[in-house]
């Protein structure tokens, strides 16, 4: 299913899932296909993994467009016991089921974020989608984003200055952003 596909130079939000035909990971894939214009706007490619075999993908994926009416248009990997294992991806009390972890990998090659959740609860699409703008926000502009970002309840949308490294900057800083202190200055996004 990823044949002729390259993701070098391309965000990539990993996915897995404990199995093909359970209700709460058809619901996270259903959330995943009606947020996926949203990860496409942000250049980021939707994988999903499981060790269930390719022809289960197939089915479950036709199912879920016959009985729900959604059709999945992003990869399914169906992954080996082995390959689970090797990259955290196994859940060590749950036998051969795949962990429900989320991989944001950036176009380097260079996983950024690791998200793991119980079997028995399914993701927040929404907040994978904030962590990668996030992260896209924070490499474009050297900032750090608040909790909550884009709505803190401190900053709001604004976007964190990096601590001053020397007494100079933390002298100037408070002169040039909004800062609570010189440690703690911010600036509109």
């Amino acid at each position: 299913m990823l044949r002729n596909i390259s993701y070098k130079g391309k965000w990539v939000v990993l996915f897995s899932h404990p199995a093909d035909f359970t209700p709460v990971c058809t619901t996270e894939f259903v959330s995943f296909q009606k947020h996926k214009e949203q990860f496409d706007a942000l250049g980021a490619e939707l994988v999903g993994f499981s060790i269930d075999q390719v022809f289960s993908h197939i089915k479950w994926v036709e199912w879920i467009k016959e009985k729900l009416n959604v059709q999945i248009e992003f990869p399914i990997i169906a992954g080996t016991d082995t390959l689970a294992a090797e990259i955290g991806m196994l859940h060590p009390a749950k036998g051969t089921n795949t962990v429900r972890a989320v991989f944001i990998i950036d176009p380097e090659g260079t996983v950024r974020t690791i998200l793991y959740y119980p079997q028995e609860i399914g993701r927040n699409i929404g907040e994978i989608v904030r962590a990668l703008k996030a992260l896209q926000k924070s490499d474009a502009d050297g900032v750090a984003t608040p909790a909550n970002w884009p709505d803190n309840e401190l900053i709001g949308d604004h976007v964190i200055i990096p601590p001053a490294t020397d007494c100079e900057t933390a002298e100037t800083r408070v002169k040039e952003y909004e800062c609570f202190d010189w440690w703690f200055c911010h600036k509109p996004q």
